[in-house]
């Protein structure tokens, strides 16, 4: 199963309230509608593993929460410096949600 973590993003939300405007006027049904995020959700995940090569490191200030379900880790930082060669910035708050790679199904 691919994760579906990048629905919440803004070219998944536009992508979701597409479909259903498509639905709503009859012009695509219920299951292909959910074919079609299934394929967002695999190709935006092998789009980000294949495609992303820059790296980057980040230095938290203070771990305020953090949480592990469903194999997701869920992390909570306050006062986060981020660095990219020689670029920093620095943030107050921060959610980082992360999920093992390994276990994304890659089939079609």
């Amino acid at each position: 199963m691919s994760y579906q973590l990048y629905r919440n993003t803004t070219i998944g939300n536009t992508l979701q309230e597409s479909l259903e405007e498509l639905i709503q006027y009859g012009q695509i049904t219920h299951s292909l509608a959910l074919k079609v995020m299934l394929q967002f959700d695999r190709s935006i995940n092998q789009a980000l593993s294949n495609r992303v090569k820059s790296r980057l490191t980040f230095k938290a200030g203070k771990l305020n929460t953090y949480r592990f379900c469903d194999n997701v880790w869920t992390f909570m930082l306050n006062d986060v410096e981020f660095r990219e060669v020689q670029e920093v910035a620095k943030v107050d708050k921060v959610k980082i949600v992360a999920c093992d790679g390994k276990n994304v199904d890659d089939r079609r």
